[in-house]
């Protein structure tokens, strides 16, 4: 039971998402921290000292506060830039990479009979 749970620890996969979640928990602060200096500037423009004060709609004496919605969004959307970027871009250039790599790589054999094959294929057409 035990050498079950160890396999499944060790598997590559887990390790990943382990590793994901320990860096993801490191980033959160990062961008909240540039959140909060975007937010401050569009705040300056409502003249509000934080954007969570700025968009306040008073209906039937309940306030209605829009800008930690807002607030929510920018980070959001900070998040998933930097995942992007940081992240998935160069994942696919190195999976791009690799690819172009197997292909260089293919024995001679491999080839020749691929050759024979298309060859095969034209006749037939």
């Amino acid at each position: 039971m035990l050498k079950g749970f160890k396999d499944f620890i060790t598997r590559g996969n887990v390790i990943e998402l382990a590793v994901g979640v320990i860096i993801a928990g490191a980033f959160g602060p990062v961008v909240q921290a540039v959140t909060d200096v975007i937010m401050g500037f569009i705040a300056s423009i409502f003249g509000a000292p934080n954007f969570d004060e700025a968009l306040n709609v008073v209906v039937n004496g309940t306030t209605i506060a829009f800008g930690p919605i807002l607030t929510a969004l920018v980070n959001f959307l900070l998040v998933a830039f930097a995942i992007y970027f940081f992240i998935v871009v160069p994942m696919n250039k190195l999976a791009e990479r690799r690819k172009v790599e197997e292909e260089e790589a293919r024995p001679e054999d491999v080839v020749l009979l691929e050759e024979i094959k298309d060859l095969l294929k034209a006749q037939r057409a």
